[in-house]
Parts: C-alpha cells; sequence; structure tokens
C-alpha cells in the first residue's frame, strides 16, 4: 500500500520545490574524499579570530575542505569529524544563520553544541567563562559585540576560539561567502569585488580575504565610515604580495565599475538602532538596478542577511536573477563545518 503513495509524494516535492532531506549515508563505493580532513593537522588547536590571523594557505585549505563538504554533503564521513566532541555557543545578539549553521554543523560533524544566550562580563569575568569552558567542552564560538570579548576568551582558554561575529571583523561569513564567489566565478585572482555601504565588520574580513587571495576590492561608502585603519593597511600590504588592488572612495560608481561581484550590508547593524541619522548619509548608496548597471553584465550580487529591502538594497536587485544570497547563506554551513573539521 505505501509504495501507490511514494510516485504521489515525489510529484508533490517537485511541484512545491521542497528541499530534499539532509540525512547522510555511506559513501556508494570505495573511500571517502572527505577522509583525509581526518589527517590535515595544519590548523589543529588553532583559534580563527579574523581573518588578520589566517594565511592564505590557512584560507585556501578552509575554502577547499568547504568545497569538498558541499560537494560531499550526504556523506556520512563526516560524522567521524567531531565525534564525541562538543562546541559551547556564546551569544551576546539574537542570531538566525550563525546560530543554525553551527549548531546544525556540528551535528552533522558527529559532535554537539550547547547554546548560550546572554552578554558576556557581566556575572564574571569573561576570562573565568573562559577557563571554566576550558575544561569542559572542545571548542568555543562566540559573537560578541566587542572584539575584545573574543580575544580575552582565546587567550584564557586552551581549546580553539571561533569569532562567530565581532564588532571588528566576521570571518565566517567571508569565507563562507569566498565559496560562492569561486563556485560562481571559478576563481578569485582576476575578479573585482565591489562592497558599497559601511565600512563595518564584514566590510573589514571581506577586504583582508581578497586582498590574501589576489582579489580586486573596492569599497564605495559614505565619508566618515571608512573601514577600520589597521585593517585597510595590513590588507594594502597583503595585496602587495598578491597583486591585488584596494580602493576605497565615496562615490559608489566608481567602486562598483567594472565589478564582478557587488556586495552589500545593512546600514545599521544590531546594537546601532538608536543612531537614526546614520540612514541620511548613505542614501545614495542604495545597490539599485541604476548602480548595478555600472557592474559588469555577468556580475552577481551579494548580502550576508537580514536585509531590508528598499534601503540599502532595492527589491529587485536581492530578489533578482544576478543575486547568489542564499547560496552564501547556504555555504554558511560548508565553510563553519570546515572551521571546525580543522582545528577540533
Amino acid at each position: 500500500m505505501l509504495n501507490v503513495f511514494i510516485p504521489l509524494l515525489n510529484y508533490i516535492k517537485e511541484t512545491l520545490h521542497l528541499s530534499p532531506s539532509q540525512r547522510m549515508a555511506p559513501p556508494a563505493t570505495g573511500s571517502s574524499p572527505l577522509a583525509k580532513v581526518l589527517t590535515e593537522d595544519l590548523m589543529r588547536g588553532k583559534d580563527v579570530l579574523g581573518i588578520a590571523s589566517l594565511s592564505a594557505q590557512e584560507l585556501h585549505l578552509i575554502i577547499d575542505t568547504a568545497q569538498q563538504l558541499y560537494i560531499n554533503k550526504f556523506d556520512d564521513t563526516q560524522t567521524l569529524f567531531a565525534k564525541g566532541q562538543t562546541l559551547v555557543m556564546l551569544f551576546e545578539k539574537p542570531s538566525l544563520r550563525t546560530r543554525v549553521t553551527f549548531e546544525a554543523g556540528m551535528t552533522q560533524l558527529g559532535g554537539h553544541a550547547i547554546y548560550m544566550e546572554g552578554q558576556l562580563g557581566l556575572r564574571e569575568p569573561v576570562s573565568d567563562v573562559a577557563k571554566n569552558l576550558d575544561r569542559w567542552v572542545d571548542c568555543i564560538m562566540a559573537r560578541t559585540f566587542e572584539h575584545k570579548t573574543v580575544e580575552i576568551l582565546a587567550a584564557n582558554s586552551k581549546i580553539p576560539v571561533i569569532n562567530g561575529l565581532s564588532d571588528l571583523e566576521h570571518p565566517c561569513q567571508a569565507l563562507a561567502d569566498f565559496q560562492t564567489i569561486l563556485q560562481h566565478k571559478g576563481k578569485f585572482k582576476g575578479l573585482k569585488l565591489a562592497f558599497i555601504g559601511d565600512g563595518n565588520n564584514v566590510a573589514n574580513s571581506l577586504m583582508l580575504l581578497a586582498a590574501k587571495v589576489g582579489t580586486d576590492f573596492a569599497l564605495g561608502c559614505p565619508a566618515g565610515y571608512e573601514p577600520n585603519a589597521d585593517i585597510l593597511n595590513l590588507a594594502k600590504q597583503e595585496a602587495l604580495k598578491t597583486g591585488a588592488t584596494i580602493t576605497v572612495t565615496n562615490d559608489p560608481i566608481e567602486a562598483i565599475k567594472n565589478a564582478d561581484v557587488v556586495y552589500t550590508d545593512v546600514w545599521i547593524s544590531m546594537g546601532e538602532e538608536a543612531q537614526t541619522d546614520k540612514a541620511l548619509a548613505f542614501k545614495n548608496f542604495q545597490v539599485d538596478s541604476k548602480l548595478m548597471s555600472y557592474a559588469k553584465s555577468d556580475s552577481i550580487f551579494m548580502h550576508c542577511l537580514p536585509a531590508h529591502r528598499g534601503e540599502e538594497v532595492e527589491g529587485l536587485v536581492i530578489d533578482g536573477p544576478q543575486s547568489v544570497v542564499y547560496d552564501q547563506a547556504e555555504n554558511r554551513l560548508h565553510a563553519q563545518k570546515a572551521i571546525m573539521s580543522l582545528v577540533m
């Protein structure tokens, strides 16, 4: 009787475009292409606090591993990567993508994740939190307001600490983004990435990663919203090694001209809601169809989400054919699984 309903069920899934199950299975034949990740020790035990602290070799290793996890996403060899291990996730601010992808990722790697939300340093010093967690779990992921918090966690624990987002950098987002760029463009060198908007944590990490892998980077932002000066200087130093160019301009058209990749982010980040006048400074920096016309005709549009349609981006752009925002969101899972697989 059950067999009668299987064709109908498949038809409903195809008609409604339902996602397939995420359940994994052993490799069909031979050895798994993922098995080599278990013996890759270049980054074992390393903190991932930002793109600034990662070498070009380490960045390529993470992205290559993330691609292998993406291609072999249903291979259950990955359940050996974190078998018996525990990740604690510390959140000072709410999250969708970071929360779900780290927790689901840890499950898929065969481990377990513990979620904790609240501002660190109130009940007890951040250093004490780190020293306690060091005795109980195998890895810490922290999504914090201040970058100093993740630095204190790392300084006071022997286990790896991963920056899930801070006010200085968002390394996990940038790694997923460059994995997405590789999937759509097939390379890093010879491309131009244009970021339109605030020189914020996402822009900082993208700029550094671009410089280290040889991608030209241009930031178009209002005066007074340029990126962190130390990050900008470091990016320019790294760009000298790879031949990339780093440009910061207050003209969005200059920034986006001939871009292969166009990227934007919200104008007012979580925790900045009181800065109501900030949006006025960005009124000419919306990524709309007209601005996109200055980029290459085959350019892709990216946004780290959540997005405010009608503010930093026009709905026709983010929901249009050039948008790859949901590919980015999926790759948060694979990039973060790659980081955990390599450091734990």
